[in-house]
């Protein structure tokens, strides 16, 4: 209520915001004449003379970042290379303020190059409300644009202006589809300003495979992949723009951190970043981090013989379900059962207790996950539903030990238990950013956490239709329709007549077949008037249960789950056209316009396909009569389509979240399109069910209100919406909670990380080895001679631990005279003798090599069990609340703790194996090692390091899970190409005799 009254006497703040843009939008209107007499050429000389001055203003600030960060990584200090590194920071912000400004004043210029470049090469020109978005998204902020407004276009804006900076700039996209088509899409406008334009997909055998540039010259051979033209991941990161989807820029980032030469880096600086479907990448998706993970030990037997158990307890017998939380306790009782079949005395003793989070997970895989819900059983393997968009999350496995209690339940094999070989969340990567943008249709009601979290203000831009009534270019009339605000806009000069999306209040029913009765007559009476419908629900089975029951009821439709994923984009392209129904389980993130009438080009592609035509090698002039004969079509079916009221969407249940019924409701009506929506809902959906709907079937079952009566009024719901708000609140406390802790592994993920670059990028690691043996040799000194009295040092036992670090001539007896200080300088001086001798038989190359090799492999040996501890300590530190200590503290006291046993161990490991190292002949892999990513579109595939050599009998490169000599072996060998690529140029390999062995992992 007082925001409400604020806004009255100050205004609205995002109408003032968007106002104050007004003058640069006038500025770049006045240019377009300007654009448009200029030749291609000239606007590509545009570009190259934007770079040149962005360079020359801040040539000074480049070169003293440079010189800052050559600094840093000269010096060994630990100490010292803090403050240096802080000043190469200081440093690289002040380069990134100096380009701010020079991009803020070629903006406008800058802009309406692109409107230019859009219009001549697409057909497309930029309103004047897609500038603001541009300008919005340049200035670091999200932009919240309805669906249909162009937001793809809208991209084109700041990227470019972004890009003249050379450091590389990126659109993120929720699936491989809108990465490549955004990309082939817009790759005309790129083209013609000289900018250069890469996309990168999933491809797990090999992110090469993934990887590609736009060439308008390059003829594919499957057209899905047209004038994309493969390159390796490196090169599409070189390109001035990146297209490609939220989990591969993170896997990528992982993987570059896991390489052992720094030529396999792909990722260039993580620069300028836009988000699209931003609240379902950095929200919905937050919940769970990226994994790259290696195969562990078996699965325990013990995940089967739960779920055998927990299927005979009783619900409120032997457990107690918690809706809200959603969460499941054992009863006393229950407990007692479980014993009474296992047949022990304690379940919670030093011996049984390694059982309970087998129980745990199996009461929670039988409870609270539901098949056709949370995640569908396909081909022997459990595969996940995404809550939000309904996709099947291939090679994304629930954790610890989740998802293989779910296998159990499901009476499928139970797969290999992982070890986390490099993870990190959405959070902690981007915000890695130096400039963040976003851009979806729904982010206002989830402003808070944008800020809070990521830095980011939200900014809703007005639709073009509004935007036009505001600037007075049309007339706006309202008038009521149902209980609901029909508001029409008309332009005087030629008549057009424009409509904002008529929302329906909620209708609310009894029970679940009073509702989806109603829901089927509504579908019905449409699609006897020739309406199309969307109709969303909630989960896999509801979609199909709807589907048998409109099936009975003669009304032909189309199913769009996650089941029917691959028919995704023939059904969005017919979702639109005249009585056609469509179901489907969720809409948000799924990037598809439904258009009035139909997609004429998808329509031409499908007919083509269906006559047999190959769309490579289609014979002059029959694409474009496919095309014409399709918008002819479309044209017609459009007209029909709004002069009913265009598309009519359903909702069967409100989400737990607003912005997905947002999703839903903004399929309909896009761009001044008539159309409409309205929730079907029951006292028994989730939502409702956790929130009072008891009470409010009672009222009704006393009232004696009949199944079919629903409930329409504005109090029920606001109660509803006050739901959501609470859920979304809670959740945000979830992801908040999540974050924290990951906080804690993140600051030391960026030392590691950082450890490793300076690795790969120092010209040798000798005087940073040389100070770490110093350091241990001094710890180890001190630990044989701490006593006062010299008689109860154990010189013999420092001899033997010296001995294991590194040969020395001197015996036991020759120390027996010496202090400790002069035990010190003379082991020190030996270290430094043997090291120049093992370099010395070596060469000073090759040592070289060998210091990085050992480091590399050192770090990531004991990183990798850093990440296994941390996963244990964090499982069980919420029982340190029982003891009135705060779980949060003990964490981040503990992990600190840890982490400098960590960095002990590392030095350890690191000076006990550089002495033993020597040559060895190159040996060729027998084996490539399983690593899986928890996030991937297609299945998951051996991931394997660019240049070894396959043997037979090895997985075949191609990821076809065949043996490489029943696969591409005898290809290759015709080709006389090299399985996996070029193999790295080196004469010989290092091989490491440590103390303790050390192990690789290989990508």
């Amino acid at each position: 209520m007082f925001k409400k009254l604020l806004t009255r006497v100050m205004g609205d703040p995002n109408e003032r915001e968007v106002r104050s843009l007004q003058p640069i939008i006038d500025e770049i209107n006045q240019l377009e004449n300007e654009m448009k007499a200029r030749s291609d050429a000239d606007l590509r000389g545009q570009t190259e003379e934007f770079r040149r001055r962005v360079a020359a203003e801040t040539a000074a600030l480049a070169q003293e970042a440079a010189e800052a960060r050559e600094a840093y990584l000269q010096e060994t200090d630990t100490s010292a290379q803090q403050g240096l590194r802080a000043e190469w920071e200081a440093a690289v912000k002040a380069v990134k303020a100096g380009e701010r400004e020079v991009l803020d004043a070629i903006l406008p210029t800058a802009f309406a190059a692109v409107r230019e470049a859009a219009r001549r090469t697409i057909g497309l020109r930029h309103y004047d409300v897609q500038l603001i978005g541009g300008i919005v998204l340049h200035q670091g902020k999200i932009a919240e644009m309805r669906t249909g407004e162009g937001k793809t276009l809208v991209a084109t804006l700041p990227l470019y202006l972004n890009a003249l900076a050379r450091h590389g700039a990126h659109l993120v996209t929720p699936n491989d589809y809108l990465s490549k088509i955004g990309a082939q899409w817009m790759g005309p406008v790129y083209s013609l300003l000289g900018v250069s334009v890469g996309v990168i997909q999933s491809a797990a055998a090999n992110p090469d495979l993934g990887s590609f540039v736009y060439d308008h010259t390059f003829q594919s051979a499957d057209d899905r992949y047209q004038f994309l033209r493969p390159v390796s991941r490196r090169a599409a990161y070189e390109a001035d723009v990146t297209y490609g989807t939220n989990n591969e820029f993170g896997f990528d980032y992982l993987r570059d951190n896991m390489i052992f030469a720094s030529e396999e880096a792909a990722q260039n600086e993580l620069h300028f970043a836009i988000v699209d479907e931003v609240d379902n990448i950095l929200i919905d998706e937050a919940r769970t981090p990226l994994i790259i993970s290696g195969q562990a030990q078996e699965s325990s037997d013990l995940y089967r013989i739960f779920a055998g158990l927990v299927k005979r307890l009783r619900l409120n017998e032997d457990y107690l379900v918690e809706e809200k939380e959603r969460v499941v306790t054992l009863t006393e009782e229950g407990v007692n059962k479980i014993e009474g079949w296992l047949g022990i005395d304690n379940l919670y003793s030093a011996e049984h207790f390694e059982k309970t989070p087998y129980l745990d997970n199996a009461l929670r895989a039988h409870v609270l996950y539901s098949v056709d819900r949370d995640y569908i059983v396909k081909d022997g393997e459990v595969i996940i539903v995404d809550e939000f968009t309904g996709r099947l999350m291939h090679g994304r496995r629930f954790s610890e030990g989740l998802h293989q209690a779910i296998e159990g339940k499901e009476g499928v094999r139970v797969q290999r238990e992982s070890l986390t070989l490099a993870t990190i969340t959405f959070q902690n990567f981007f915000r890695m950013y130096h400039k963040l943008a976003g851009m979806t249709g729904t982010a206002a009601t989830e402003a808070e956490e944008f800020s809070k979290i990521y830095q980011l203000d939200v900014t809703m831009i007005p639709t073009n239709i509004e935007y036009r009534a505001k600037q007075g270019e049309l007339t706006t009339r309202t008038e009521k329709v149902g209980g609901a605000d029909l508001v029409t806009y008309e332009a005087p000069a030629t008549g057009d007549r424009y409509f904002k999306r008529l929302d329906s209040p909620d209708l609310i029913y009894k029970n679940q077949e009073a509702k989806f009765r109603a829901v089927v007559k509504d579908v019905a009476e449409m699609h006897k008037q020739g309406r199309p419908v969307l109709v969303g629900t909630v989960a896999i089975e509801t979609s199909e249960m709807l589907a048998s029951m409109l099936k009975r009821h003669g009304v032909p439709h189309s199913v769009l789950n996650a089941k029917q994923h691959e028919r995704e984009a023939i059904i969005i392209a017919q979702a639109g056209r005249p009585g056609n129904v469509t179901i489907a389980t969720n809409m948000a993130g799924r990037g598809v316009d439904i258009l009035l009438g139909g997609n004429a080009e998808g329509m031409a592609r499908d007919h083509l396909r269906k006559q047999g035509h190959d769309l490579i090698n289609l014979e002059p002039g029959m694409w474009e009569q496919a095309l014409a004969e399709a918008e002819a079509e479309v044209k017609r079916n459009r007209q029909v389509v709004w002069e009913l009221g265009g598309l009519h969407v359903i909702g069967t249940e409100r989400h737990e979240a607003r912005r997905i019924d947002n999703q839903l409701r903004g399929r309909a009506a896009r761009q001044g399109d008539p159309g409409s929506s309205r929730f079907y809902l029951s006292l028994s959906d989730d939502l409702m069910r956790r929130f009072g709907g008891e009470n409010v079937a009672s009222l009704m079952n006393r009232l004696g209100v009949e199944d079919d009566m629903p409930i329409e009024h504005n109090l029920v719901s606001k109660t509803i919406a006050n739901a959501q708000v609470r859920v979304e609140g809670f959740n945000f406390d979830i992801r908040k909670h999540v974050l924290e802790y990951d906080d804690v592994v993140n600051k030391q993920r960026e030392i590691i990380y950082d450890q490793r670059r300076q690795i790969l990028t120092k010209s040798t690691m000798r005087p940073t080895i040389l100070g770490m043996i110093e350091n241990d040799l001094t710890a180890v000194v001190k630990s044989f001679t701490s006593g006062q009295d010299p008689a109860d040092w154990d010189i013999t036992a420092l001899h033997q631990t010296v001995i294991g670090i590194m040969p020395v001539p001197d015996t036991a007896a020759d120390w027996q005279a010496m202090a400790p200080d002069e035990l010190t300088d003379r082991l020190c001086e030996l270290a430094e003798q043997t090291y120049d001798a093992k370099e010395a038989e070596l060469g000073a190359e090759w040592m070289r090599h060998a210091e990085r090799h050992v480091m590399l492999s050192v770090v990531d040996h004991r990183w990798q069990r850093h990440l296994t501890d941390l996963d244990q300590l964090r499982e069980g530190i919420g029982l340190r609340a029982f003891a009135q200590v705060e779980p949060l503290l003990a964490y981040k006291k503990e992990a600190f703790e840890m982490y400098q046993g960590l960095m002990a161990d590392i030095q350890h490991d690191i000076v006990r194996a550089i002495f033993h190292v020597q040559q060895a002949r190159p040996e060729p892999v027998r084996r490539v090692q399983q690593l899986q990513t928890n996030r991937q579109e297609g299945e998951a595939r051996p991931v394997r390091r660019s240049g070894s050599t396959i043997g037979r009998n090895d997985p075949c490169w191609c990821g076809s899970g065949k043996k490489y000599k029943q696969c591409h072996m005898a290809s290759d060998h015709e080709s006389g190409a090299t399985p996996g690529g070029p193999p790295a140029p080196a004469p010989a390999a290092v091989k490491a005799r440590p103390a303790a062995p050390v192990k690789r992992a290989r990508r």
